[in-house]
């Protein structure tokens, strides 16, 4: 039986930011347990929801030398869908409203902290992972740990670990005589073949030069990755590093998003179905948002966080083009102001055709999914995505950009040999995106026929994660042998 540990800074169910927690709370369950004993370590962070506290177990609690002091390490437990998990508590780094704070150095404090505190409980709680599954900044200083101070001995011995990016904008970054003084790591960790990068200490790169393997969450944002635009500083490091690189497309959770048992839309429906049923819950949607109410009408979803990434620049650039098209615009999210704003004032402008609804509901976004006949996600850059292998499992045709995950997840569609489960465009411009747009538009009018073998293909799809679960087992047979 190999052993694993997932450390991260979020999952589902005990507290969610974005997509990683999805993945950390639906991954585990999936790979195969008679051949892997897998666990998860978090922060407890007061914030999480008092539902979840309850589930919780003391087990022990410890004192580390941390950052010139003695400082407290409190180990909680709980078994949830069969998988365990533990929590490292400590009040003073993981209190506050919510989970991530604006504190750049705090943050980094924090999450060393996290770091060096996993390593430390292993021993007490009786569990001696082969390999070690970090996520993303928050964790890249374990690797480095499991390098520096626990290599020695006999429990660390041959302990191996890999770390994936989720998103390689974000990295953790500081000076380093700081980030020396808290870590407590020796000086010559801070050189540019090792934690240094561009002047500053940083936790991602210490992950990605220490860990045994690197993951990302598709294949194309694997090579992206490689290059300059795409690197974020660090594509040279990971040129180097491609012989232990490599994409692993995220999945979802089939049954959490599963438009026959969905309890947050109006009329279930499925693959055999749709042509009957689905265009029921648009009309729902219509009534609720108070769009004209007409289920011919073409409907577009986009739910997302409203920043740049997300290429609202693109949108933003061609709105009053699209909202002349006959179709209908839904949004849902939040994020920066004038993105915000600009939805708003088009909802204004065209009520009868734009929904700005400018918050967050897990609710809405289903009736999103469910509703809209197509989805928007024009991004600058996107490691995996999820919402448009949402869509897909709703029958929601994505039209994307071709980068990262959407380009491995969607096919575009080709008139002449009848394939494909989406729509898409290659260079990040607007009127190249309002192509796309309005090619889909002439489908969904002209050919309704062909749009519905678009949908029967994107609904047949699979991108649940007993998929993805086979080839992350077979990195980890390859490292652990």
């Amino acid at each position: 039986m190999k052993k694993i540990l997932f450390a991260a800074s979020e999952g589902v169910p005990f507290i969610k930011t974005g997509g990683l927690a999805d993945v950390v709370g639906s991954l585990p369950k999936c790979i195969d347990k008679r051949y892997f004993d897998v666990r998860v370590i978090l922060p407890k962070y007061t914030c999480m929801k008092q539902a979840m506290k309850d589930k919780l177990e003391y087990i022990t609690h410890f004192y580390m030398d941390f950052n010139w002091k003695n400082v407290y390490v409190g180990i909680l437990g709980a078994n949830v869908d069969g998988i365990q998990y533990y929590f490292i508590d400590n009040e003073s780094y993981f209190g506050g409203f919510k989970p991530y704070g604006d504190n750049a150095l705090y943050e980094i404090e924090k999450y060393a902290y996290f770091s060096k505190a996993v390593l430390s409980a292993l021993p007490l709680i009786g569990f001696q992972p082969d390999l070690i599954h970090c996520h993303d900044w928050q964790t890249g200083l374990i690797p480095v740990y499991l390098k520096e101070r626990f290599h020695g001995g006999e429990f660390f011995a041959g302990m191996k670990s890999v770390i994936t990016i989720h998103n390689l904008k974000f990295q953790g970054k500081w000076d380093p005589r700081t980030v020396q003084s808290i870590t407590g790591l020796p000086e010559y960790y801070f050189t540019a073949d090792k934690l240094e990068a561009y002047k500053d200490a940083n936790l991602l790169k210490g992950g990605l030069v220490f860990a045994d393997a690197i993951t990302t969450v598709s294949d194309t944002y694997a090579q992206e990755i490689k290059t300059p635009f795409y690197g974020e500083g660090l594509d040279g490091l990971l040129r180097a590093r491609s012989g232990d690189l490599r994409g692993i497309v995220n999945g979802i959770d089939y049954e959490e998003f599963n438009p026959e048992t969905d309890p947050y839309i109006v009329k279930p429906y499925n693959a055999v179905n749709f042509r009957k049923e689905k265009g029921k819950n648009k009309k729902a949607l219509q009534q609720e948002l108070g769009l004209e109410q007409d289920e011919k009408k073409m409907m577009i979803g986009v739910v997302s966080r409203l920043t740049d990434q997300k290429g609202f620049d693109l949108i933003a650039y061609v709105m009053d083009e699209l909202c002349r098209d006959g179709i209908q615009l839904v949004v849902l999210g939040t994020g920066e102001e004038r993105y915000e704003n600009m939805f708003r004032h088009f909802a204004w402008k065209y009520p009868e055709k734009v929904s700005a609804n400018i918050f967050y509901s897990e609710e809405l976004s289903h009736k999103i999914y469910a509703s809209c006949d197509a989805f928007l996600m024009p991004s600058l850059f996107e490691p995996c995505g999820l919402s448009q292998l949402m869509s897909l499992r709703y029958g929601t045709v994505p039209i994307v950009r071709e980068t990262g995950g959407l380009k491995d997840t969607v096919e575009p569609y080709n008139q002449y040999e009848s394939t494909g489960t989406g729509f898409s465009f290659a260079n990040y411009n607007a009127h190249e995106m309002l192509a796309a747009v309005r090619y889909a538009e002439q489908i969904y009018y002209d050919k309704k026929r062909e749009w519905n073998k678009i949908v029967d293909r994107a609904m047949a799809a699979d991108f649940s994660w007993h998929v993805s679960a086979s080839k992350y087992q077979e990195m980890y047979d390859w490292l652990i042998g």
